[in-house]
């Protein structure tokens, strides 16, 4: 009876194998998860419009790397794709003001470098002001980003390609916060390639370039602690900040999407090789890089059949 499982098996090689080499060009949408906290749903060009009551409005300004492109949607708060544009999460992040985030600029940055990486799908998922036990699975955070990262997938088709994370403000405030924070990142990070069955799920975290609290060195020391496969963390120190001293200008903002742009570049096979018939394959490293990440399958399949026999 385990025999009739390996040709299931072999079919599940190579469906993934289709999908894994991010070079290709792709009919359905490259997509990309951007959670976190304010600075990834995006203040830049939040000014002051009243004085007397410190309300803020967005100044409007969109440069030039965050305009509009025909090949950059956003899945939108009733799970459609639709045309992205700045702000990305003014239909999430509801309770803030949202300005200019790093999301139009990454993604502008990702086409500019091979226009086959399109089409590109942004799922916004950033909740300003939250803290890292907020995201936790089972939390209301956790199950909307799940829930929408799923969705994007669904709705008309797509690969996740990766997740862009950029929080740690909030847990700056409080020591013992600050001493757990790596901890929580890796099982947070852990939790949803899980969920989202991606154990290899490429991550672009952004380390803090500023905090609510006095506890911004601990946290970025954890940050740049994770030991987890395939994280690569984007240092924005010396990006400016506004005059909160928290949220990042929206020159600063186009800056580090496209720092992200190109941490996530990394991740992309360097060299190709050409076969006989003149078709596009991938090197020897990016096949070895596809075995690790089959792994997790692997070892359930086998253990499958072992129960089995």
């Amino acid at each position: 009876m385990a025999l009739c499982f390996i040709p299931f098996f072999l079919w599940v090689l190579k469906a993934h194998a289709t999908s894994f080499d991010p070079n290709q060009q792709f009919p359905q949408k490259n997509i990309f998860i951007l959670a976190g906290q304010s600075n990834m749903a995006g203040r830049g060009g939040l000014i002051i419009n009243d004085d007397r009551t410190r309300t803020q409005i967005w100044d409007g300004v969109v440069p030039s790397a965050s305009r509009p492109n025909p090949s950059v949607l956003r899945l939108n708060a009733k799970l459609s794709w639709v045309q992205a544009h700045e702000p990305l999460h003014a239909d999430i992040d509801v309770a803030s003001v949202d300005g200019v985030g790093p999301g139009m600029a990454f993604a502008n940055a990702v086409l500019a470098d091979d226009p086959s990486n399109g089409p590109i799908g942004l799922v916004p998922c950033a909740i300003g002001g939250t803290n890292i036990s907020q995201w936790e699975k089972g939390t209301p955070l956790y199950r909307h980003m799940v829930k929408r990262a799923r969705a994007s997938v669904a709705a008309d088709g797509g690969t996740i390609r990766a997740l862009l994370w950029y929080q740690g403000e909030s847990d700056t405030i409080l020591k013992q916060d600050a001493e757990v924070y790596g901890r929580r990142l890796e099982r947070l990070f852990q939790d949803i390639r899980l969920d989202l069955m991606s154990p290899m799920l490429p991550i672009i975290q952004v380390a803090l370039a500023s905090g609510v609290g006095p506890y911004v060195d601990t946290v970025r020391e954890a940050q740049f602690g994770t030991e987890l496969l395939n994280v690569r963390t984007v240092d924005p120190i010396g990006l400016t900040v506004g005059p909160d001293k928290l949220h990042l200008t929206t020159e600063s903002q186009v800056q580090l999407g496209e720092m992200m742009a190109d941490a996530f570049l990394k991740f992309l096979p360097k060299q190709l090789a050409i076969d006989s018939t003149g078709t596009q394959t991938t090197s020897s490293s990016s096949s070895t890089i596809f075995f690790f990440s089959m792994m997790p399958l692997i070892t359930i399949v086998i253990s499958t059949v072992s129960l089995l026999v």
